[in-house]
């Protein structure tokens, strides 16, 4: 049976000062961006709205671009590829099929929750799968700067299907 004095309580002995008012983290530590705020003067592709959100000019983010794309209905990119930079694209609405390969002749679809990852160089393009629902996702790149290369590729008919493949859909899913 534990005793007071075992453990004892005392709130009296946090005594070190701890400087609040003119901590370093104070205004270089966390930032919340609010989404009614973030910054559609950004790059834009017809049929698609970019906001940026995480950058350098906002945040001081060496590293790393975040914001959001909400691409209309039927709409798509052209073939291109980012260069040495990675993106993340998590789909937030709707439904999203990439293509991707030098012809791009794989596909893939994903859905709100699903994420996807696009490595450096690779040709690529993001198609709203659907006719009459907007896309919206989520998007994070690997470095501040904007990095698109336009690809003049002569795509082929049918694009191959690629079956999501990881631990938790080991032959395969859509």
């Amino acid at each position: 049976m534990a005793h007071d004095h075992d453990h004892p309580h005392d709130e009296h002995e946090h005594s070190h000062d701890h400087p609040h008012s003119d901590a370093p983290w104070k205004h270089n530590g966390v930032r919340v961006i609010p989404g009614n705020q973030l910054d559609g003067n950004v790059p834009s592709t017809p049929g698609m709205d970019r906001k940026a959100a995480i950058n350098f000019a906002r945040v001081g983010a060496q590293k790393l671009w975040a914001g959001t794309v909400t691409i209309h209905a039927n709409a798509k990119t052209g073939a291109h590829h980012h260069g040495h930079l990675e993106s993340v694209i998590y789909v937030v609405k709707g439904r999203a099929r990439m293509r991707w390969g030098d012809q791009l002749e794989f596909t893939a679809e994903a859905g709100p929750g699903d994420f996807i990852y696009v490595p450096p160089y690779v040709p690529h393009q993001e198609i709203n799968a659907s006719p009459t629902e907007v896309l919206e996702c989520v998007l994070c790149r690997s470095d501040g700067q904007a990095v698109a290369v336009n690809l003049d590729i002569e795509p082929v008919e049918k694009p191959e299907t690629v079956l999501w493949v990881d631990p938790t859909h080991p032959t395969g899913g859509v």
